[in-house]
């Protein structure tokens, strides 16, 4: 299908009458709404005065945006007494939003870090003492075998990964999954 004169005027006039795209489309044969409504926009044609009284189509469907902007520039109805008077809305309950940890930029101090009284007296012996036969891997080093428990500030030079090997489907040697995976009943006699 091409558009010739002639169904350029038929468009022009079905347009300029307020027919919708998807009447102008059925009229002209051969060409799709969505046709009509690039043709109308390359031609200029997409801005045309809202129909006089309601501003929405009889079908309750919109063929373009000059129609949905006409629509939303009209003013709201007026009530009658067939519409009821509209119930206030029941009142929103507000969640409670867990706290996010501030980002802390690089070469500014870290905020206070939790005690070691948190970690077992076991876990931390044991941390320390693994500490001294670690790797010290950069970011670099690491791979999927070794682990990647974090050791010392990131910001300094002085910061390291431990580098031991995992333990199996862990991200961490023995020593720092103990500390890393304590045992749900450990937490929460430390919250108490």
């Amino acid at each position: 299908m091409s558009w010739t004169e002639e169904r350029v005027e038929t468009l022009k006039k079905m347009w300029a009458d307020g027919q919708s795209a998807s009447q102008i489309a059925k009229e002209l044969g051969g060409v799709t709404r969505n046709a009509v409504i690039g043709k109308v926009h390359r031609l200029g044609l997409s801005n045309r005065a809202p129909e006089s009284g309601s501003p929405l189509p009889e079908d309750g469907k919109f063929d373009d945006f000059s129609q949905i902007e006409s629509a939303a520039a009209g003013s709201p109805p007026e009530p009658s007494e067939e519409m009821e008077e509209p119930q206030p809305a029941a009142p929103v309950q507000k969640t409670a939003v867990p706290a996010r940890k501030a980002i802390v930029p690089a070469g500014q101090p870290l905020p206070p870090q939790p005690s070691t009284n948190e970690i077992s007296p076991e876990a931390l012996a044991s941390q320390r003492e693994v500490e001294k036969k670690a790797r010290r891997l950069s970011l670099m080093e690491l791979s999927e075998r070794t682990c990647k428990w974090p050791i010392g500030d990131p910001a300094t030079p002085d910061f390291w990964f431990c580098g031991l090997p995992v333990e199996q489907g862990k991200p961490y040697c023995e020593a720092h999954v103990g500390v890393a995976f304590q045992p749900m009943s450990s937490r929460r006699d430390r919250r108490r």
